[in-house]
């Protein structure tokens, strides 16, 4: 049996809808900081899995409650005077269950949140105050205190002797002398560090007499995280370049801060390939720039810690091969002559991969660099695989019952496209690709691959229903300029409905007869690109709403079933996608995927299937009923190159790295087949 997916850590979030408007920006705060950010995809921050818990009723908590999910779990619990005054709340929270692997950790909304304390889950725990989070830098002090938590509970073995201070993150702060911006930045840093419980080294005045300045430094730096507070002269000063030296040696998480007043004639090459922020070089660095700097220092010693905890992991799972070294950061000279003078030649980095322009260098040391889901052997692994994707949105509903936002749904299918693309796969997507970031992330990468390849193949073919590309001028300027790496194919008008438009002229569908001709155009294109596709990925989709004769990807699956295509199912993000697997693995239709459920949730749709009937071409659920009920997992995982125990991991997980990893398997193996 395949064994079940442990990340290092899963933060968990539990609040009162009551209180949604205090937690939403401290939350939206956590999704940018702690998952990687959808609206920069490549950047190298961190995947930890973020789950939520609320309610759409007052009165009514959540319907479950978190789970362990990984080596170690964090829960914070917002609490108010609308958890502990309501009893369905208050016993909701009293029967959560911490232990050394799974924290607990209230957050005080109010005075009223700290009566949770007296019984319960919560008893004797020390809360954080969020009401003292009281001035216009509430958010970035929320932040400092929760990811120091995180740090702490997540990835530092705690005594029960333990009171914070051994335990908290410990801070090297780099500067130069000369001039006064970095002496008096790292001054005013080291003062704010002082009033938190976070220990901090300071300059050589806390060396004591009598030891060696470059030990004491050394012992100092190999526990620290190092900040490099670069002022105009720090670069060409040779402390600070030895302990830039030694933090690298000492694979010790570091951050830079650009403070620069005019210039610097060097960049100190080791000094790259580490996160930068900037901050004014006035004198008098506020309080907000300092919490910047301590959020920026405490997020990238968790990615620190949490990349290296995550590679050793899928070191033990044989997703990486045993004889490589693991790296916390992307290659850089110094670490691949490291490598070769240990004798190895492979070394495996996190994702997501660097470019091949970056990476051309390590074929000089005759090192392979790659990450756990990608390396430059699986280029043209996947070419010539037709992979359908039908991955769209799921609106929340609270988080009542699915609890990972809808951002994570993007992250999951930005990622698939571009593992699809890297190992040269054509994407066939249908619907209109201008209005959504992941779709135009596609494009963007189908643009990398091209350069990267030197080819003229095309990778992404966008199919289109009648009437959505009647042509106007802005479709017509977005096709001219992606010309060269998507092909179109725009599906026609079914035969017999073709009497009934205009074709040249666009269809609102704004009424029965439309809405009607509409699902013909749409169930048209869909059995078309699913016959020429070799796959298929589903993932969440809407459940109302839609514009087709059911919900687009619920069609798109009931087709490939009928096709005998090899489908994945990724249940866990929600959706359309999360109700079949419901459906298969209990073996009893969901109801929102009957016709009772989708009439009483979609306003129109009893007299759109009463107009299609007349034609026979109603949505049949009794049909995707039978269907549903009584497929066979095993034949379903078999067909996608998968055995039954991973398929039944795939319609669970809800972590990307994991459903990613399984997809891939699948596709590899149906390529050699």
């Amino acid at each position: 049996m395949t064994e079940k997916y442990k990340p290092p850590l899963a933060v968990h979030f539990i609040w009162h809808p009551s209180n949604q408007g205090f937690v939403d920006p401290i939350l939206d705060s956590v999704r940018s900081c702690f998952a990687r950010d959808v609206d920069r995809p490549f950047s190298r921050g961190l995947n930890i899995p973020l789950f939520f818990y609320s309610s759409e009723s007052a009165n009514e908590s959540p319907l479950d409650s978190p789970e362990a999910q990984a080596e170690k779990d964090i829960v914070f619990v917002f609490t108010s005077v609308n958890t502990f005054g309501r009893d369905s709340w208050k016993y909701y929270i009293d029967k959560l269950q911490p232990s050394d692997s799974f924290r607990v950790l209230p957050v005080a909304i109010d005075k009223e949140g700290l009566s949770h304390s007296a019984n319960g889950s919560l008893k004797n725990i020390n809360f954080l105050r969020a009401y003292e989070w009281n001035d216009d830098l509430r958010i970035q002090r929320a932040m400092v205190a929760m990811a120091h938590e995180i740090y702490r509970y997540g990835f530092v073995e705690i005594s029960e002797e333990d009171r914070g201070k051994s335990s908290s993150i410990k801070i090297f702060l780099s500067h130069a002398k000369a001039g006064d911006t970095g002496r008096l930045h790292a001054k005013s840093i080291k003062s704010y560090i002082d009033n938190t419980n976070m220990s901090s080294f300071f300059d050589a005045t806390e060396i004591p007499p009598g030891f060696k300045f470059d030990e004491e430094i050394t012992k100092h730096i190999e526990d620290s995280t190092l900040v490099a507070i670069e002022s105009d002269a720090y670069s060409s000063r040779y402390w600070c370049q030895r302990e830039i030296l030694c933090a690298k040696q000492k694979n010790r998480p570091i951050i830079a801060v650009n403070c620069l007043e005019d210039c610097e004639d060097r960049v100190f090459p080791p000094a790259a390939n580490i996160p930068c922020i900037h901050v004014s070089p006035e004198s008098t660095i506020s309080d907000k720039d300092i919490l910047r700097i301590l959020i920026a220092t405490i997020l990238e010693t968790i990615r620190y810690y949490h990349a290296l905890k995550s590679l050793e992991y899928y070191q033990a799972q044989g997703w990486i091969e045993k004889n490589c070294i693991c790296i916390p950061r992307p290659p850089e000279l110094q670490k691949i002559i490291e490598v070769k003078e240990k004798g190895k030649d492979k070394v495996c980095y996190p994702e997501p991969p660097l470019y091949t322009d970056e990476t051309y260098w390590l074929s000089s040391f005759g090192v392979d660099a790659f990450t756990p889901l990608w390396s430059s052997s699986e280029d043209r692994s996947l070419k010539g695989l037709r992979v359908g994707i039908s991955i769209s949105e799921s609106p929340s509903e609270g988080y009542t019952k699915h609890h990972l936002s809808p951002d994570h749904l993007k992250r999951l299918a930005q990622d698939i496209a571009r593992h699809l693309l890297a190992r040269s796969a054509t994407i066939l997507y249908g619907g209109d690709l201008r209005k959504d970031g992941f779709t135009q992330f596609i494009l963007d990468e189908a643009i990398v691959l091209k350069n990267r390849l030197n080819t003229d193949d095309i990778h992404v073919e966008n199919h289109l229903a009648w009437p959505l590309y009647v042509a106007d001028a802005e479709v017509t300027a977005w096709r001219a300029k992606y010309n060269s790496v998507m092909k179109s194919a725009e599906h026609d008008i079914p035969i017999g409905i073709k009497a009934l438009v205009d074709k040249d002229n666009f269809l609102n569908p704004d009424n029965a007869k439309n809405k009607y001709i509409w699902s013909r155009c749409l169930t048209e294109m869909r059995n078309e690109s699913i016959k020429t596709s070799d796959s298929r990925i589903c993932a969440g989709g809407r459940l109302s709403e839609y514009k087709g004769k059911m919900p687009g990807v619920l069609e798109e699956i009931h087709i490939a079933m009928i096709k005998n295509k090899p489908i994945y199912l990724l249940g866990a993000f929600g959706g359309v996608v999360g109700e079949v697997c419901e459906t298969i693995l209990s073996g009893s239709i969901a109801e929102s995927l009957t016709e009772s459920w989708q009439v009483f949730h979609n306003a129109g749709y009893r007299d759109l299937q009463d107009t299609a009937k007349v034609e026979k071409q109603q949505a049949d659920y009794e049909s995707i009923k039978i269907q549903l009920e009584t497929v066979d997992i095993e034949d379903m995982a078999k067909n996608a190159g998968l055995c039954k125990d991973e398929y039944l991991r795939l319609m669970r997980s809800p972590f990307v790295d994991e459903c990613v990893y399984l997809v891939l398997k699948g596709l590899k193996n149906l390529a050699i087949n």
